[in-house]
């Protein structure tokens, strides 16, 4: 398995290219001929352009994995379950419903640490008290 270290405008379109369907930079260097994470990232410290594309591709990346996560929710997924009883083993079929959970709740919860502005829970703070000794209250520190 040989790697790529020379750095070409098609491997920078391929890479572009492949963050913005919402696929990840180290998914893309796991690949057979590709250059590893870490050169990837010397180029885009290196090259102004590369960086400014980089982040755009990242914007609609996150934008596919959000589409990607509602259609997650929109649709069935049938699994098998094995359950096991003293009349034996039994096969149960049926919608993965905690597993379609799982997948959309971790698409959302990265998208809320790489883009919290965009994707992060809105915070609104409340200050009570009086000016000596303010109050602060937001919406974090409150369970609905």
């Amino acid at each position: 398995m040989s790697r790529q270290t020379l750095y070409t405008p098609e491997l920078a379109e391929a890479l572009i290219d492949w963050i913005a369907s919402g696929q990840t930079l180290r998914a893309f260097c796991r690949q057979d001929g590709y250059p590893a994470w870490r050169t990837v990232y010397d180029w885009i410290e290196a090259d102004e352009a590369l960086a400014a594309r980089i982040a755009h591709a990242r914007d609609l990346g996150a934008d596919a994995i959000a589409e990607e996560a509602l259609q997650i929710a929109d649709t069935t997924q049938e699994g098998v379950t094995l359950t096991t009883d003293e009349k034996g083993t039994k096969e149960v079929r049926g919608d993965m419903l905690g597993h379609r959970k799982l997948q959309i709740e971790t698409r959302l919860k990265l998208l809320a640490k790489w883009n919290p502005k965009k994707y992060g829970d809105k915070v609104e703070t409340t200050h009570v008290g009086d000016r000596e000794r303010p109050i602060v209250v937001s919406q974090a520190d409150v369970d609905l």
